[in-house]
């Protein structure tokens, strides 16, 4: 599955077992570029161990963005938010192109 921000094509890995959201980007150094995650049914975040900025954005069930989370630096947390269904976690440079109140198209899903 992917999203299409602007210029980005942005693959999109969703995270749906306990051990891959255990997991998710810990102790992941690469940085990300051309790649990001999605938790469903998630409605806040902690980017302990993440070893990389990133780009968080959260989404109700439709998909419209309601909080972004522009470069977000590793030990942070986002504590859950009312509404909330999607959380995804994206390349640095993703989050500024949206707009609270955007929708988010996933294609191939």
């Amino acid at each position: 599955m992917y999203i299409k921000i602007d210029k980005f094509k942005i693959k999109i890995n969703k995270l749906d077992t306990f051990g891959k959201r255990l997991k998710s980007l810990r102790f992941f150094f690469p940085p990300l570029k051309e790649e990001g995650y999605l938790f469903e049914k998630k409605h806040g975040i902690n980017t302990y161990f993440f070893c990389q900025s990133t780009d968080i954005i959260m989404t109700d069930k439709n998909d419209k963005v309601l909080y972004i989370y522009p470069n977000t630096i590793t030990e942070r947390i986002i504590f859950p938010k009312r509404k909330v269904y999607n959380v995804y976690i994206l390349p640095l440079g993703a989050g500024p192109l949206l707009k609270v109140g955007d929708q988010i198209k996933r294609k191939g899903d």
